[in-house]
């Protein structure tokens, strides 16, 4: 089996989410069959393991609808991609495409780094199923990083197509013991869009004296404006964007990792907390029970009040040690190599079907 995987989505210096998604999957992939990947910037490679690759045309080019005449030439048997919008006209293998969640159905508010040309057809796009199933019926299977993206996808019948579960996971780290902390930093990573709800945690601030928030990405200037506000003076810490080794040495001493998020695809930082051995608090929505199970302490995403006495909870000793250590277990759910053996059992079966059901044509 020929396997190409599609490594366009990697970002230039720091990964993103579906970045780092790329870069762990093909890592892990790797080690069980061999890879060639696609890249549309040689730069991508600093940030990629090791392997053959082939320079195309980035998938936000006009040629994208037309990009599997470039990938026939690598003569693939199945092409993996993180995302669902890769061109599949005149394509001459099988592909695996990549849904990650159906959060901007319900949020259509795009992301601001994108071009207004692509704001503007993105927020066409997210006006209607139609667009979706078409281009996931393009695929010959579907992967989702959550059952709970999945059960969405099979209520809302996006796809003919098998749909399994590759999850999400966060770099591998060895079991850690951690003590409760004497400070009361908590830490907040992620953006400040509307659905992230960052301004309850922000209010909850008000009923926690002596502890500090710290937001690790780079909020627009009214954003910050807003947030400072809603809070104690002192008692919100901007990083506007951080190391990942900074970030890190952050997580492994902060007394919980908090989020009052309405909807979320996954949520890595989760992961990442919980690997560190750091407790969770977490908005009551059906993803954070699939990720944090047992190990996070749960309030409504929209009650300050309950925000805050979830947070306080954790101030009994026993009651973090507990947490501490659940959070250790449920992490280790959530691990590359586990989602590249899904993944590749996927791969070969559909692959295998070649023979047998030949690609419908585009």
């Amino acid at each position: 089996m020929k396997l190409v995987v599609d490594c366009r989505y990697t970002r230039i210096g720091r990964h993103d989410g579906i970045s780092r998604y790329t870069a762990g999957i093909v890592t892990a992939l790797a080690k069980r069959h061999p890879v060639t990947m696609l890249i549309s910037d040689k730069r991508q490679l600093t940030m990629l393991p090791d392997l053959p690759w082939q320079l195309i045309s980035a998938p936000t080019s006009w040629r994208e609808p037309f990009v599997a005449r470039q990938v026939n030439a690598l003569n693939p048997d199945i092409v993996f991609t993180p995302m669902q919008t890769m061109g599949t006209f005149g394509r001459r293998y099988k592909l695996v495409s990549t849904l990650h969640d159906l959060i901007y159905f319900a949020h259509p508010t795009p992301p601001r780094n994108l071009p207004w040309a692509i704001r503007l057809l993105w927020r066409l796009y997210h006006l209607a199923w139609w667009p979706e199933r078409m281009l996931l019926n393009r695929a010959d299977a579907v992967a989702t990083v959550s059952q709970t993206t999945r059960d969405l996808m099979l209520r809302h019948r996006l796809t003919k197509r098998e749909i399994a579960v590759v999850h999400n996971a966060a770099d591998h780290r060895p079991a850690v013991h951690r003590t409760q902390p004497a400070t009361r930093d908590l830490v907040y990573m992620g953006s400040f869009m509307p659905y992230k709800n960052v301004e309850t945690l922000a209010s909850a601030l008000q009923h926690l004296p002596g502890y500090r928030l710290h937001l690790m990405s780079r909020p627009a200037e009214a954003d910050q404006a807003r947030l400072a506000a809603l809070a104690p003076e002192g008692a919100l810490v901007f990083h506007n964007g951080a190391t990942d080794d900074a970030y890190d040495a952050l997580l492994a001493a902060a007394f919980a990792l908090v989020t009052a998020s309405r909807d979320e695809g996954f949520g890595i930082p989760l992961v990442e907390a919980m690997a560190h051995g750091t407790p969770i608090v977490v908005s009551d929505i059906p993803i954070f029970r699939e990720i944090g199970g047992e190990a996070a302490v749960y309030f409504p995403s929209d009650s300050v009040g309950e925000a805050a006495a979830a947070i306080r909870s954790l101030e009994d000793p026993d009651l973090w040690q507990r947490r501490s250590r659940l959070a250790g277990v449920q992490a280790a759910r959530f691990d590359w190599d586990s989602s590249a053996d899904v993944l590749l059992d996927l791969l070969e079966r559909v692959a295998g079907a070649r023979a047998e059901t030949p690609t419908p044509p585009n």
